[in-house]
């Protein structure tokens, strides 16, 4: 397994190692409730050097990332970011992804973990246009540093241009002679932002023993894996794998606002149009229930007798006190107030369906 530039900080720290994404990562360090609530509360630092980083550049990038990617690139300009996803031409998604315009004719693709090898084989396969497509997974560390005091630890690094960031922008920063990227997206829902160097591990971990003393006035904590489950999900963003996948249209994901169908051609365009006019046969939703069961992935979800879907990520909310869930359910049942049954084991636990987020930030 891969071990990232931070793994001596891991193990320094008593974190519980898992293999994921073929590396080994911080599933928690202390408890995944306290983990949370730093974030949700302060500050918290995430290693997330596991995601892919692909750079696409030359005359044809433009075209090439307008033509796999479902968001409009236009909107796009050096500096700014943009959430967007590919699909096959069926409607399914190949993955989602967050999309840097670097320069006049290059694009930053930053993917899930899991699916580096599977994007690039597809994005390969359609690169009819030459532009050049370059893996730099390997090359970059990065680190998420989130939550309300999260500006204020940084600080105390980078200039307050670098981090003056409208909400998916970017920068090019400097500490003490190490070029990074920073930015402003975030999984978690707080002020956030995302650190890219290309470093050696020396360099990397002064970066990350530099956030950690910016951030000791805020009690900052690092963060594993499964309070980064828990945050996103309390937001209801979508998780590659659970909420998504190759059986999944943007539009019943909920990706509409990031599918923008009048852009002209991309890949799956005609199968998500279809689907648009013909009309949802299911929908995402979030299912809020009480109690102290949590629903898990798979788990089947009723309507009167009647099985109407599936959850697809589940947890028991730290800061609701409750379990919540995501899932897809027929069209017809997805309301909001709709009354539900989750099947959990043996028992039948009472939901409803409400908006996303369940907790609003």
């Amino acid at each position: 397994m891969k071990k990232t530039n931070f793994y001596s900080k891991h193990v320094e720290l008593g974190a519980k190692l898992v293999e994921f994404a073929g590396y080994q990562m911080p599933v928690q360090y202390s408890s995944i409730i306290d983990e949370h609530k730093a974030v949700r509360n302060s500050v918290g630092i995430f290693d997330i050097s596991h995601m892919g980083e692909v750079i696409v550049k030359g005359p044809n990038a433009f075209n090439f990332v307008q033509n796999i990617t479902v968001n409009d690139v236009t909107k796009l300009s050096i500096g700014r970011v943009q959430y967007t996803a590919m699909c096959y031409e069926d409607g399914g998604i190949v993955d989602d992804l967050l999309l840097y315009q670097l320069g006049e004719e290059e694009y930053l693709l930053v993917i899930n973990a899991s699916n580096i090898e599977k994007d690039l084989e597809w994005m390969h396969k359609n690169n009819t246009m030459g532009a050049e497509i370059i893996n730099e997974s390997d090359e970059y560390s990065l680190i998420a540093v989130q939550g309300p005091n999260s500006k204020k630890t940084l600080q105390k690094l980078f200039n307050n241009g670098a981090l003056d960031l409208e909400y998916y922008h970017f920068s090019i920063a400097d500490y003490e002679g190490i070029n990074v990227i920073v930015s402003r997206t975030g999984y978690t829902g707080e002020l956030g932002y995302e650190i890219y160097l290309k470093a050696t591990e020396a360099e990397a971990l002064k970066i990350w023993d530099a956030i950690f003393e910016a951030g000791a006035k805020y009690k900052i904590q690092a963060i594993g894996l499964g309070a980064r489950d828990t945050l996103r999900l309390e937001m209801g963003f979508c998780l590659y794998g659970n909420d998504i996948d190759a059986s999944t249209n943007p539009i019943e994901a909920g990706l509409d606002w990031i599918t923008k169908v009048k852009k002209g051609d991309f890949i799956g365009k005609n199968a998500i149009v279809e689907v648009q006019n013909n009309g949802l046969k299911r929908k995402l939703v979030a299912i809020a229930s009480e109690g102290k069961i949590i629903p898990r992935h798979e788990y089947e979800i009723f309507s009167n007798g009647d099985l109407i879907g599936h959850v697809t990520s589940g947890t028991m909310s730290p800061i609701l006190e409750k379990p919540i869930a995501m899932g897809y359910v027929k069209k017809e049942f997805a309301d909001y107030g709709s009354e539900v049954v989750i099947k959990v084991r043996n028992k039948d636990i009472a939901g409803t369906i409400i908006p996303l987020p369940f907790i609003k930030r």
